[in-house]
């Protein structure tokens, strides 16, 4: 857990922002402790949270502008995998 420091300029006291080396190592330690033998990191992490709103029906624009991408068709990318997990639920006319 971060510390409380003051900040020397505004005499502030807070707590910083974990550094990224941080965050990465506490991933590993948490993925190494659990016996997992899959690669997990904090962009594993992204993916699986622009899958999941994509699921809950969060348009794509917004998710675009949310996580940076310049471009639309690199968000586009997550839809054919929420697809493939949504085809459970597709249920033929037929079938009423």
């Amino acid at each position: 857990m971060g510390k409380i420091s003051k900040d020397s300029r505004s005499d502030m006291v807070m707590r910083f922002h974990l550094l990224d080396i941080t965050f990465g190592r506490n991933i590993k330690q948490a993925t190494d402790r659990s016996h997992s033998n899959k690669k997990i990191s904090s962009h594993t992490f992204r993916h699986s949270y622009i899958t999941h709103l994509l699921q809950s029906g969060v348009d794509i624009r917004s998710i675009q502008e949310l996580f940076e991408h310049k471009e639309l068709s690199i968000t586009m990318i997550y839809t054919h995998l929420v697809k493939e997990l949504n085809k459970v639920d597709i249920k033929s006319p037929l079938d009423f």
